[in-house]
């Protein structure tokens, strides 16, 4: 009976631990209903991002592949790309180190997370107290919104590593993520909501962002040319631990509430 009871503790134990687990999944598969594309309404036009990734040359591979260090800063790569590097086979006895700089070179994330009400930009509001009757209320933004994230700390080359934060966090969530948004004024959306009599309802609306926290591989970079080959070597590495804010662009999240 007692190893039945401990048998019994494990297994509630190991449900519960995957209940927890399953409710802290960040990254979702599809929006939540309550959050809306706005991407056709909005009567300010943001700026589109190009997702896309710098890819390196056929040269710039094979020299990247002999790096110490996982080299991802597209800067750093487009630099590569347009230098000409031409090793003499006969240059025996040549040899150069030739100090690239120090760079952001990788991001690994650690946690990525959601926050669908990020920012309240806007309240709608309905007085039904005085009516026998429902009235309607939809959303109309009142004045123009801009929502605005960034990085949570200061950190060497501040811009090349927001591009390696932001191009790491698009392909995890698939999600169209800015480091600023606006919501023009006048944006409606079409879903009404019913506001019972003798109550007052209240539509708010919410700028989502994503959270992401991780750590940025900095490191000294040098081209070593030697024997007629060339290489790539990383001293000095050092990792800083990050976090960034990055609203979701053109997107709206919803909440009514009626009292």
């Amino acid at each position: 009976m007692k190893k039945f009871m401990t048998l019994i503790l494990c297994v509630t134990l190991l449900f519960s631990i995957s209940s927890i687990a399953g409710a802290k999944s960040a990254v979702p598969t599809k929006l939540p209903d309550s959050v809306i594309d706005i991407s056709k309404e909005n009567t300010y036009p943001n700026p589109t991002h190009d997702a896309s990734e710098l890819v390196p040359s056929a040269r710039t591979k094979t020299l990247l592949k002999t790096a110490n260090v996982p080299i991802e800063n597209p800067v750093l790569i487009k630099l590569l790309n347009e230098s000409a590097i031409h090793p003499s086979k006969w240059s025996i006895g040549y040899s150069a180190r030739i100090y690239l700089g120090e760079w952001p070179l990788n991001y690994m994330s650690k946690e990525t997370s959601v926050n669908w009400e990020f920012k309240k930009i806007n309240d709608n509001a309905a007085d039904a107290r005085g009516s026998k009757s429902a009235q309607q209320i939809g959303y109309v933004q009142k004045i123009q919104a801009k929502v605005s994230g960034g990085l949570t700390s200061d950190i060497p080359k501040k811009e090349e590593a927001s591009q390696l934060i932001m191009s790491k966090t698009t392909q995890k969530t698939h999600l169209p993520i800015s480091f600023s948004t606006i919501i023009g004024a006048g944006t409606k959306i079409d879903r009404p909501y019913q506001v019972q009599s003798k109550q007052i309802g209240h539509l708010y609306g919410y700028v989502p962002a994503v959270n992401e926290r991780g750590k940025i591989t900095y490191g000294e970079v040098f081209l070593i040319l030697k024997g007629g080959k060339a290489r790539i070597e990383v001293r000095n590495i050092m990792q800083q631990g990050i976090g960034a804010w990055m609203p979701i662009q053109d997107h709206l999240s919803l909440r009514y509430m009626a009292r």
